[in-house]
């Protein structure tokens, strides 16, 4: 009998209940449920989003498949393409860090495998609480263990990531994953179910008990109970994904294949559902041949089951016996565990009866879809007159700051060179990375986000996450190709949070409209709240850049005594939500700044351009902490100094603090030929200094070591990690 109870505990409304009757004719069992449960949850439907991600440019002339696969693939040319998505595993790793972030990469790997890619590398975006929760340093410390203890094991490394800390954070931590594979272009792998009769296949590891109801789970807020969720969370075997790919990848060499799928969220239930949906087929399942490794699992907890490292395959009648062979040389499970049929319908038996009969095109096309109210963001007012401080004082406080802090003492734990592809490592605005051994072309890789702004003005925070992005990867010398995200938002029913994403989304969609920077493949993760708080709205963005050849590619480190230092946009000093302002007295306000997506794609292209030409010696974007952090950076990182004027036309702290957008900080040993076609080109462009010396002097500010500046950069971290 399902009571109202039930069905409440599997996160259906009542209304959401009466259409699945309506759908079945009849009451579904509790197998049945379970199912309509999982594929209907906003985690696997995106009931409340969908509506506005259509409005998503996916398209472009090197788009080969954009969202609704497993992931984004986009041609690279010579016959190659990239493959690459992102993904969140924000309330496993709240609960159970290790596990949480570990099994969060080896789902996110799986993405890109399952579609012909080797993956060859990983990155990461992390949010944790106040660095002064008493949770925070536990949730860390987990979280990257688990991040480097999967991707060291599986053998790709772990490039490029960002880390920030804020309270809204504290009750619900952000773990997106994302993975970058290539393939070949004409060797793309799809899910659409085809032939019918072709057998169903179940390879990799065997099914548990652990992960059942995680996609139900990653749907719902957190309270206080949330400890007692620690079974949703999946547990993860990186040897046996190894050797997962390397089966995958040995038979997609041939032609066995028809469709594959990797079972992640909500596992069998939707690998079979999505696959026999996309292909307008049915499927039918003997649950009995399911290989196992708990005695007693009902149909209940195998379809629902989100156990690690699985695959479901439809393979050409004849292959199957050549696929066993290869998952049996590589000592992983093989099972034929059902066939396609044409009825359209999900039949699952074990035990000799009948435990499911389900439609299956309503299980994907009749998802409820939600077009919540939603209540803009008031806007705030600029910040008229922030309080000045002292120079260097300001510079070492932000230096010394939670988000700002080298985060050398996460990405040293992670093994970011193993397969000898890394070029830049991590640390600097993206990191670039060779498509395969011996090549001169190489991809560069960042994720990019600024909550804060996003709070204060959602569309602008849509529109600078994106534009930061794309000048991350044009200050490495690569043209921006395309986006994977991952939007991280509060309660979807609450209007004020709807109002966010609704505005974060459309701000998104303006900038890679603007900057021909479509959007392939993403994730959306909502009910980030704990007992009614949420998180800062968060929409992630990862982006991928191509680079012709890798030699051409810059870093941020200064090189060269006397070599000229020039910025590229104007600064106005907006210290409106700006980390000056929230460091060094504890303010929040103010209007985010202003994002010209005209003016980020004209600086954007002269700046690539320049780097092409071979007058550009080292280069950074400007953002968080504006000019004076920026030059602290790359001095750090080249362990030079440099020496610039202070300007006499805006208040010092507003010059060297404020954060305007659509600014590149350039060293150049060909100043006047770079200002020449600045000019040319309309694109302004300020010569500041030159590199000099061992420390950062300011004129009429005074002088620092760049020593102390790296100490005081490089000493957060460690010491934060290793107190009591």
């Amino acid at each position: 009998m399902i009571t109202p109870e039930i069905v409440a505990q599997h996160g259906l409304t009542q209304d959401e209940y009466a259409r699945a009757v309506k759908i079945m004719g009849r009451e579904p069992n509790l197998t049945e449920l379970g199912i309509f449960s999982v594929m209907w949850s906003e985690h696997c439907s995106y009931k409340s989003s969908r509506k506005w991600l259509r409005g998503l440019p996916t398209t472009g002339p090197r788009v080969i498949c954009g969202p609704g696969e497993n992931a984004g693939v986009v041609d690279i040319g010579d016959g190659q393409a990239v493959i690459f998505k992102m993904e969140s595993h924000n309330h496993p790793s709240f609960i159970e860090p290790y596990q949480g972030a570990a099994t969060g990469v080896g789902g996110i790997l799986r993405d890109v495998f399952t579609m012909g890619a080797r993956p060859i590398t990983n990155l990461n975006a992390l949010r944790f609480g106040s660095p002064d929760h008493p949770k925070t340093r536990h949730l860390v410390a987990g979280v990257v263990a688990g991040i480097g203890g999967y991707g060291n094991c599986v053998g790709v490394p772990t490039v490029a990531g960002e880390c920030n800390f804020h309270p809204r954070y504290d009750g619900n931590i952000l773990v997106n994953a994302m993975t970058v594979g290539v393939a070949r272009a004409d060797k793309i792998f799809y899910s659409a179910a085809a032939g019918v009769g072709n057998p169903v296949i179940y390879v990799g590891a065997k099914t548990g008990r652990d992960g059942i109801h995680g996609a139900t789970m990653a749907s719902a807020e957190f309270s206080e109970d949330s400890e007692a969720k620690r079974p949703t969370v999946q547990v993860g075997d990186p040897f046996t994904e190894k050797l997962l790919i390397e089966a995958c990848l040995e038979l997609m060499a041939g032609d066995a294949i028809v469709a594959i799928q990797d079972m992640g969220a909500a596992g069998l239930t939707s690998s079979s559902v999505e696959m026999a949906g996309k292909g307008g087929l049915g499927i039918e399942l003997d649950l009995d041949r399911v290989p196992t490794r708990e005695t007693g699992m009902t149909a209940y907890e195998i379809m629902l089951s989100e156990s690690q490292e699985r695959m479901l395959m439809i393979l050409k009648p004849e292959r199957e016996a050549e696929a066993r062979r290869v998952f049996e040389k590589w000592e992983l499970d093989f099972a034929a565990i059902g066939r396609v049929t044409d009825t359209g319908r999900l039949l699952l038996r074990m035990n000799g009866k009948v435990e499911a009969d389900m439609p299956v095109g309503p299980l994907v096309t009749e998802a409820p879809v939600y077009d919540r109210e939603h209540i803009p963001t008031p806007r705030r007012g600029d910040v008229a007159d922030a309080p000045a401080t002292p120079v260097f004082e300001a510079l070492k406080k932000l230096l010394a700051c939670a988000d700002l802090a080298s985060k050398r003492w996460i990405w040293e734990q992670y093994d970011h060179l193993v397969m000898g592809h890394t070029v830049q490592r991590p640390g600097g605005d993206a990191a670039v990375v060779l498509v395969e051994s011996g090549a001169r072309k190489a991809l560069a890789l960042t994720t990019d986000c600024t909550p804060r702004y996003c709070e204060a003005d959602p569309r602008t925070g849509g529109m600078q996450a994106v534009a930061e992005s794309w000048r991350n990867l044009t200050a490495v010398g690569a043209l921006p190709l395309a986006v994977t995200d991952n939007l991280n938002f509060g309660n979807p029913e609450k209007p004020e949070i709807m109002g966010q994403f609704v505005g974060c989304v459309q701000g998104m969609g303006e900038a890679c409209r603007a900057l021909d920077y479509p959007i392939v493949s993403g994730n959306v993760s909502l009910y980030n709240e704990t007992n009614g708080k949420g998180i800062l709205p968060t929409p992630a963005i990862g982006g991928v850049g191509l680079i012709e050849d890798a030699a051409k590619s810059v870093s941020l480190a200064l090189k060269r005594e006397g070599n000229a230092l020039i910025q590229i946009g104007d600064t106005r000093g907006h210290l409106g939500c700006s980390l000056y302002l929230r460091e060094l007295f504890g303010h929040e306000d103010g209007a985010p700044p202003p994002v010209d997506l005209a003016a980020e794609r004209r600086h954007g292209d002269f700046v690539r351009a320049e780097i092409a030409a071979g007058r550009v010696a080292a280069c950074h974007d400007i953002s968080d902490g504006g000019l004076l952090v920026a030059l602290a950076e790359m001095a750090i990182a080249g362990n030079r100094g440099a020496t610039i004027d202070t300007p006499t036309r805006l208040p010092h702290h507003a010059y060297y603090f404020g954060e305007d957008q659509a600014r590149y900080l350039i060293e150049t040993p060909e100043p006047d030929a770079l200002l020449t076609a600045a000019r040319a080109a309309g694109i302004p462009a300020h010569w500041l200094g030159a590199v000099t010396g061992h420390q950062l002097t300011v004129t009429g500010a005074g002088a620092i070591s760049v020593g102390e500046l790296k100490r005081i950069n490089e000493s957060w971290f460690p010491a934060y990690m290793a107190a009591p």
